[in-house]
């Protein structure tokens, strides 16, 4: 995007500091041209988009260590700052970067490309459940730790997955949120990207679609990227980025932090799918995320997000 005034891109306008999110971690990343940063909300498709693109930069050499360590997540305030830069830097590989960040707390390189991969809120809550209830004895004493420290609490784990549903579709963790609680709103985070969806280094990449016809997802993110790769090269990159492959080799997906779930990468890499609340989430929940819905969300932004590209292709208006 060479040549964009400042007025034509996103410029951060909220501060996220709280148990995950320090948006200005960002200020101390110095961008490269070739750039890649992968952000969701969470539980979208993450390491998913990271592992695929991985396999992409690398085309079929050994990927130099775990993926999700290579490629960092910038804004997690856990991870103590000089030794996510330290590994940064050092890299001689085309970066590929991770956020976790709503738009409007990012800082925005022009040269950089960005990834968003969005999925249906409602299995983003499935997927949430699984992961908020299996963390490791070590990963919430860590998590205790960072919130005594930042003067916040970080709340026991219901033992009913509608309590956690009530809470999480009705509560902020910011002020300018009205859910997400006790991590942040994935329908803010999917605002503020897709009203900036029409800036052509941004490419929106949905779960569900990826899910259906994975080749034909990736195929537009390897030309997004600007990535050549011969036909013949597809049957491997497929299989190699699917999740029972994902799962045999956890330990170099996820590296150290396999430790951070019980159950390590069989619970980290759960088993995704589609409308998975389906026969948890009862009609009274669902009035909730409606009206949650309702709120945040413009009707073409929802649609893509229950739908994919093909019920609303992420397009300029």
């Amino acid at each position: 995007m060479a040549g964009a005034r400042a007025d034509d891109l996103p410029r951060r306008a909220r501060d996220y500091r709280g148990t995950f999110l320090e948006s200005r971690r960002w200020d101390a990343i110095t961008p490269r041209d070739d750039d890649i940063v992968i952000t969701t909300a969470y539980k979208a498709g993450t390491t998913w988009m990271q592992t695929i693109v991985a396999e992409m930069i690398f085309r079929g050499q050994e990927i130099p260590g775990p993926v999700m360590e290579i490629s960092p997540w910038v804004d997690n305030g856990v991870r103590p700052l000089a030794d996510m830069l330290a590994l940064v830097e050092a890299q001689e590989h085309r970066r590929f970067l991770k956020s976790h960040l709503a738009l409007d707390g990012l800082r925005f390189f022009a040269q950089a490309k960005y990834i968003y991969v969005g999925r249906d809120p409602r299995d983003i809550f499935m997927s949430l459940w699984n992961h908020h209830r299996n963390y490791s004895t070590e990963n919430n004493e860590m998590l205790q730790k960072r919130v005594a420290d930042l003067g916040l609490s970080w709340p026991a784990c219901p033992e009913d997955i509608r309590d956690f549903w009530r809470d999480w579709i009705t509560r902020g963790s910011f002020p300018w949120e009205g859910d997400g609680f006790p991590y942040w709103s994935c329908l803010h985070h999917l605002q503020s990207w897709w009203d900036w969806r029409h800036l052509p280094n941004v490419l929106f990449v949905h779960y569900g679609d990826l899910t259906k016809d994975p080749r034909a997802e990736m195929e537009r993110v390897a030309a997004f990227l600007d990535i050549d790769l011969p036909d013949a090269a597809w049957p491997g990159l497929v299989e190699a980025t699917g999740l029972r492959s994902m799962r045999a080799r956890s330990d170099r997906i996820m590296g150290k932090f396999v430790k951070s779930w019980q159950g390590g990468g069989n619970t980290f890499l759960h088993q995704g799918g589609l409308r998975k609340w389906t026969g948890h989430l009862l009609p009274e929940d669902l009035k909730l995320y409606e009206a949650a819905r309702a709120r945040v969300l413009s009707a073409e932004a929802a649609a893509w997000a229950e739908g994919g590209r093909k019920a609303q292709p992420p397009t300029a208006p």
